[in-house]
């Protein structure tokens, strides 16, 4: 399986959403609607697990997406992801990084083989 990286970092292979519409697996996103509704104290139901990934342009998307700053800011430069951009780390990164800190990890890792 080719790894996708989204625009903050974060390994769409190891995302619940992501995993969960690629099986189209109904249990699988039942638990991670559960999980996520405990973690981010909202209320997540398993119909918004789906996502094909923050780069997809039509398909599925997970609700954040529709309003992730990071992405829109990722989409509008055009870039792979945020490695990419002229102005890593800027604040809305290192924002989500003190939520995510494996994604500077892997932002980081990027940045050093361009």
């Amino acid at each position: 399986m080719n790894e996708i990286i989204a625009f903050c970092g974060s390994h769409c292979h190891e995302c619940g959403a992501f995993l969960a519409t690629g099986d189209d697996d109904d249990e699988k996103r039942a638990e991670v609607a559960k999980l996520w509704s405990k973690q981010y104290n909202a209320d997540i139901k398993p119909g918004d697990i789906n996502c094909g990934g923050c780069m997809s342009d039509g398909g599925a998307l997970f609700n954040y997406c529709l309003v992730c700053e990071i992405r829109k800011c990722g989409n509008e430069k055009g870039i792979v992801n945020c490695a990419y951009c002229e102005d890593y780390a800027c604040e809305k990164i290192e924002n989500f990084f003190h939520v995510a800190p494996e994604c500077k990890k892997h932002l980081d890792e990027i940045r050093s083989r361009l």
